[in-house]
């Protein structure tokens, strides 16, 4: 049981969640390694891809280090208390995942390439955790924004679940659910790895190398 008698391991229902607030958390105009915006308005032709695997810290640096990302941050998604603070995402009374959210430029990086390193970066077989993070804001979600995002989703994880089989793993137990709204972290967590070089970090990913980022978009 986790704090206030709630199973962090268990989705809550929209009755059991957190009030939250109606202020935004506020957040830095610029990344602080790339120098782009982190809010929007984004560039022209940009595209956004939001995913959730595990601790948000070490998945953005994954992203921000990938040719053709313009942007990163990290936030909270796919829940129900609105603009939720970390501690209250902690307590798995809002719903949310630790989500990052990926500006991209097509021409360069293609969503299924993005994908790749999704899969790649954690472990989507352990349900509501990575290895000692427990809770359902650690669990592995694609939150597609078009038809597009969905098709290639469903097909990379159909294709990623078969490399998965062949070394002994269990099911894919990854969302692929519709964009909800995404609430940014507070500025402290905000490209956290940059700031805190030797901050926790730990490394779920399965050592499985996934063939789908090579498709063309």
């Amino acid at each position: 049981m986790s704090i206030f008698g709630f199973r962090k391991t268990a989705m809550i229902t929209p009755e059991e969640a957190l009030p939250g607030r109606g202020t935004p958390m506020p957040v830095p105009e610029r990344h602080e390694v790339l120098g782009t915006p982190l809010t929007p308005p984004y560039p022209a032709g940009s595209e956004v891809a939001e995913f959730a695997l595990g601790c948000f810290w070490g998945e953005e640096r994954a992203f921000w280090q990938v040719p053709g990302v313009i942007t990163t941050a990290v936030g909270y998604e796919g829940g129900y208390t609105p603009n939720p603070s970390y501690e209250e995402v902690c307590t798995g009374r809002t719903g949310h995942a630790e989500t990052v959210r990926v500006v991209f430029d097509p021409g360069k990086v293609s969503y299924e390439q993005l994908l790749k390193v999704f899969w790649e970066s954690h472990d989507p077989t352990q349900g509501m955790r990575q290895g000692n993070d427990v809770g359902t804001q650690y669990r592995s979600a694609i939150f597609y924004k078009s038809e597009a995002q969905r098709e290639a989703a469903e097909r990379s994880a159909a294709e990623y679940g078969k490399k998965l089989a062949e070394h002994g793993y269990g099911a894919v137990t990854t969302e692929i659910v519709p964009a909800g709204e995404f609430y940014f972290a507070e500025d402290y967590h905000q490209q956290y790895l940059y700031k805190v070089p030797n901050g926790y970090c730990p490394d779920h990913s399965t050592g499985v190398s996934c063939p789908v980022g090579i498709l063309p978009a």
